[in-house]
């Protein structure tokens, strides 16, 4: 047996799921898959993989993976947990192949480096590679940040280390449907709108230490706690422009740009709005 186990969330995921697991299949690594009641395929494709699976209603990103580490009995002692528009790539492949926990016996967490695609288009600059997440981590020791409402991360007490070679590939082929982007984007702008009244009353805290120098995800939190210190419905139009220019997002072509205009302004604006509504209506 290998020294990990991947644990992957789906629903509906009929037209993601076998190009996942067959990047991965070769390492005859045990895989568990948490379904969100999936009508398709999907179950079909995760049996034909010998797949444990379990069931649970979907709350959120957080509240699912939290429910999926806490419910499978996972018997090695790192864990990888996977999105299922995501892909291994046979450099990252290699590197898991070759792995040994004998190695790694300092470490709780391994960021690997992803690659994020949106139509088929490679987003290459405005901040998006390389772009460490943190995948693998330690048995009983990584958890979900349930502090967040949308945005979904593991976290690790003790040391990191970084893959920088080697990718996940991230595409969700779903998207390639505008309005299903946009739909999906809609109920997302809700959760963090949400979060952020919660965040303004006091009743949700970062889990990560906010640390400029610190680790990706720490690094992160030290950007949050700045974005949410600057006015609402302005944030929106210095973050599109930050992410154009300064990052050279424009080098992305006219799908890159695309996708920075909806995911860096539209996105955002819209979730300023929604903030900008549920303030005024507790006046």
């Amino acid at each position: 047996m290998t020294d990990f186990s991947f644990i992957i969330l789906t629903y509906k995921e009929e037209i993601h799921l076998p190009r996942l697991l067959n990047s991965i299949a070769g390492l005859n690594a045990p895989i568990y898959i948490l379904d969100s009641g999936s009508t398709d395929a999907t179950l079909t494709i995760a049996e034909k993989f010998k797949a444990a699976v379990k069931v649970n209603s979907f709350i959120n990103h957080p509240k699912q993976w939290d429910f999926a580490l806490k419910n499978f009995d996972i018997q090695t002692p790192w864990i990888i947990g996977l999105d299922a528009d995501q892909i291994v790539t046979p450099e990252l492949f290699l590197q898991l192949q070759n792995f040994s926990d004998a190695n790694y016996q300092n470490v709780n967490g391994i960021y690997f480096n992803r690659k994020n695609y949106f139509k088929g288009k490679w987003i290459k600059y405005g901040g998006f590679y390389p772009k460490y997440l943190l995948k693998m981590f330690r048995t009983g020791i990584g958890y979900s940040d349930l502090n967040e409402n949308m945005d979904h991360r593991f976290i690790v007490t003790g040391e990191t280390t970084i893959w920088k070679n080697g990718h996940i590939l991230e595409e969700n082929l779903k998207e390639n449907n505008i309005s299903f982007w946009i739909e999906k984007h809609n109920r997302y702008s809700d959760l963090i709108a949400e979060e952020e009244i919660e965040r303004l009353n006091n009743l949700r805290q970062q889990s990560n230490k906010a640390n400029f120098w610190g680790n990706p995800d720490e690094r992160n939190a030290w950007l949050k706690r700045l974005w949410w210190k600057l006015p609402l419905g302005l944030r929106p139009f210095l973050y599109f422009s930050y992410r154009l220019i300064f990052k050279l997002g424009i080098l992305d072509g006219s799908t890159g740009i695309l996708f920075h205009f909806l995911q860096g302004f539209w996105f955002r604006l819209i979730v300023d709005v929604k903030i900008k509504e549920i303030l005024k209506s507790k006046q």
